[in-house]
């Protein structure tokens, strides 16, 4: 089973990357661009069909690793 996990930033957090690809976009004279959050994307293959296993094996991965749940969210998409 295909699997994909979005780790984005909390709300208020300071994203300094964000902020400096949003000068980048600038600078290249992108128009229209107001802000800029930047996150990671993990594509996953999962053993087996079993969709609430996954989604378990998926959410203690980002608990113990993908994601710091201090300063980040994540979201599992199951395919």
């Amino acid at each position: 089973m295909k699997a994909r996990v979005v780790v984005t930033l909390k709300g208020g957090v300071l994203d300094p990357q964000g902020k400096a690809i949003e000068g980048a976009l600038r600078s290249l004279a992108i128009d229209g661009v107001a802000s800029v959050r930047q996150g990671k994307v993990f594509d996953i293959e999962i053993e087996g069909g079993d969709r609430e296993r996954a989604h378990k094996t998926l959410s203690e991965a980002c608990e113990r690793l993908l994601a710091n749940t201090i300063v980040e969210n994540y979201a599992i998409e199951l395919a």
